[in-house]
């Protein structure tokens, strides 16, 4: 780069930053000029405004464009041979099922270890330590989990040493190596395995906070009572601590239905293993079908919406109720 090229876009940057501040005195002059009645508005919409500019580009305008693109073929012209598509391949049909399967397993498991974790180790000597180990998978990347994970599942060929951990412990057992990520469907059920490992310490994390927060006396009072351990967690632990299950539970589900990083680090989507994020990517940017690709995000959105509709009215009721 020459000087004149260094100068042209230092004066560039110059330029723009002089018409932003520009924007932004005239704004400001405005407002302050503004009858003392109304000035309050002009400055709620002040300092709304840029947050509504970028909310309307980067989301409501491809929220829409995508929703109309669902319903064109490649010329433009309306049709509904996206969805007929989506529901009448037996690829596409296996995507959304291995979708419902992640959905039903990820959530439930990362929550119920979690939970079972936190109330083994609260207030138990060395607490902090075990969160910590709990804890340090979801400071990973999806990418890197599955990275880390794709040597526990490495399959070699032949007589050659197995450096996968669970073909290492096939071949000490005596059997012969697996192509775990080829095998399907147990391929879909690993894949699960390492969502779940990222997300129980994020579960374990606010249930042992919630749970902490469950009123001391209450629990005495159910102990005097002649309650055991059992009906105490059950009749006390769990309602106090609901809020809090119903936020991790959508939480998990919700990241569980977008999930890409794993399925396209480990498998790319082959071997029956594709879930609808994955295949909403192969469709638009790869085999350039960009109508079914917004017609799986459209589905996607769809499934992802009672989930959020859900957590918000236990919330409301949860702030009713205080």
């Amino acid at each position: 780069m020459t000087t004149a090229d260094l100068l042209g876009k230092i004066l560039q940057v110059v330029m723009g930053l002089a018409v932003f501040a520009a924007v932004v005195g005239l704004l400001i002059f405005f407002i302050d000029k503004a009858p003392k009645k109304g000035r309050d508005y002009w400055q709620l919409a002040g300092f709304l405004a840029p947050a509504m500019i970028f909310l309307a580009v980067g989301l409501v305008y491809p929220a829409i464009r995508t929703s109309i693109l669902a319903f064109q073929d490649k010329g433009g012209d309306w049709t509904l041979d996206n969805f007929v598509w989506m529901f009448t391949q037996p690829a596409a049909i296996r995507t959304l099922i291995n979708t419902i399967v992640w959905v039903a397993l990820a959530p439930v498991i990362s929550t119920v270890i979690g939970l079972a974790y936190a109330v083994f180790i609260d207030r138990s000597r060395g607490e902090k330590f075990y969160k910590v180990i709990l804890f340090m998978p979801i400071a990973i990347s999806f990418v890197g989990a599955s990275v880390i994970w794709r040597f526990v599942y490495e399959y070699r060929s032949g007589d050659r040493e197995q450096i996968g951990l669970l073909n290492a412990i096939v071949v000490a057992a005596g059997g012969d190596p697996v192509q775990w990520l080829q095998t399907d469907p147990i391929n879909t059920i690993l894949l699960i395995v390492i969502m779940i490992w990222i997300q129980t310490g994020f579960a374990m994390v606010l249930l042992s906070a919630a749970i902490k927060g469950v009123p001391t006396e209450q629990i005495e009072a159910a102990q005097l009572d002649g309650t055991n351990a059992w009906q105490r967690f059950m009749n006390v632990t769990v309602p106090g601590i609901r809020g809090s299950l119903v936020v991790v539970f959508t939480t998990i589900s919700i990241a569980t239905l977008k999930v890409f990083d794993i399925v396209r680090t480990m498998t790319a989507g082959n071997f029956n293993t594709s879930v609808v994020a994955n295949e909403m990517y192969t469709q638009a940017f790869r085999a350039s079908e960009v109508g079914r690709g917004s017609a799986l995000a459209l589905i996607l959105f769809v499934m992802v919406l009672p989930i959020v509709i859900y957590n918000v009215n236990v919330l409301r009721k949860q702030r009713e109720i205080r």
